[in-house]
């Protein structure tokens, strides 16, 4: 019955990301109690990690998934966080739109009448951005097939000249140690753009809390502003807050 019961909980999570105590609590009839040994067990197998007041799913990747399945996977959150973090980009900024396929919903959704002047490394989002009338300006460097992105030190070398406004970063995964990526020149050219900048603002959906991808990118205390959707783990939000991130949630 144990057992039953917490493989249950772990496909509620694989579809969820995220779970509560209070949850578990009405959806099996069980105490406070068991949920936490429940807990306990999925965490020690390694698939979860115990928040306040619940679990995250965990997973360590060292493998992107495929751009066409992530460009599908949560794209309703993927618009509303796109349509709260283009309220941030004002007339005359110079802004750095990583690659990644929420970045790519925001650059989709930018007002045509704002004069902004746009780096990036990511060919897909240059021809969105163009086609919006922006001045687009992408370093050069390694084209990485299937993504349509620049890395290396080519392109390290041409960010380092320039300081901008604001930084949209995409993120891979997102915990209490920071952000993650999985590419290790696409990492590194991260850190370079977020020492540019006046101003960090890191673009996640629920699925990438819990997250940890091979590649460091930067600790929390980098990220100025953190956008991510309603199902994100308010447990973790809030103690992103308290390290001095200012927390927008997107919703309906």
């Amino acid at each position: 019955m144990n057992q039953e019961r917490r493989d249950k909980i772990a496909e509620m999570l694989e579809r969820q990301h995220t779970i509560k105590n209070t949850e578990l609590m009405e959806r099996f009839g069980i105490s406070i109690e068991t949920v936490r040994r429940d807990l306990a067990y999925l965490e020690e197998q390694g698939f979860l990690e115990r928040v306040y007041g619940g679990a995250v799913r965990k997973r360590f990747m060292n493998a992107e998934p495929g751009y066409t399945n992530r460009e599908k996977e949560n794209s309703s959150e993927k618009l509303m966080i796109a349509h709260e973090a283009e309220k941030l980009i004002h007339q005359n900024d110079t802004v750095f739109f990583d690659l990644g396929t929420t970045v790519l919903s925001l650059a989709r959704n930018i007002d045509s009448g704002k004069d902004i002047t746009a780096f990036t490394n990511s060919l897909r989002t240059a021809i969105v951005l163009s086609e919006k009338g922006c001045d687009v300006i992408i370093p050069g460097g390694q084209l990485r097939a299937g993504e349509f992105a620049v890395s290396g030190s080519l392109a390290e070398s041409g960010m380092q000249q320039f300081n901008i406004d604001k930084a949209i970063i995409g993120v891979a995964g997102i915990t209490e140690s920071g952000i993650t990526d999985f590419v290790l020149k696409e990492a590194s050219l991260r850190r370079q753009v977020i020492k540019n900048a006046r101003k960090v603002i890191a673009l996640a959906d629920f699925s990438k809390f819990g997250v940890r991808a091979m590649c460091n990118v930067c600790p929390l205390a980098d990220i100025d502003v953190l956008i991510t959707d309603e199902k994100a783990p308010s447990d973790m939000l809030k103690e992103f807050e308290k390290k001095g991130i200012k927390i927008i949630v997107a919703n309906l």
